[in-house]
């Protein structure tokens, strides 16, 4: 997978995560449209608990843009999971004009796919 989270809590602030997915079927795996106002599951080693806050700075495909995107932890994927799943946690987009933005552009993206029955990160 291509991927990538960048962790800069220790740069930023708490709950900053950086994201960059460079391919369709990345941002396909990562994408949860099932989650109302959208979200991503965001590949990371380091603890969120349901409900937290955090902040993404999300670069998709060959945009150079980063879109600032806020939202709160609704999906938890421990390490050493079932199934060998990534890692990571589920980020609902904030209902807000970012997240209404972020939820556009992924979806503007993903098209006719976001119908496929390819398995993803969380379901």
């Amino acid at each position: 997978m291509k991927a990538v989270a960048n962790d800069l809590a220790g740069q930023v602030r708490p709950g900053v995560l950086s994201l960059s997915i460079k391919e369709k079927s990345a941002l396909f795996a990562a994408y949860m449209p099932f989650i109302k106002g959208g979200g991503l599951f965001i590949p990371t080693n380091k603890s969120y608990r349901m409900g937290e806050e955090v902040f993404m700075l999300l670069t998709l495909m060959e945009d150079p843009a980063k879109l600032p995107v806020s939202g709160k932890v609704v999906w938890v994927t421990p390490a050493g999971a079932h199934g060998s799943r990534t890692q990571g946690v589920g980020v609902q987009f904030a209902p807000n004009e970012s997240g209404k933005a972020a939820q556009n552009k992924i979806e503007g993206l993903l098209g006719g796919s976001l119908k496929s029955a390819r398995p993803t990160h969380t379901m």
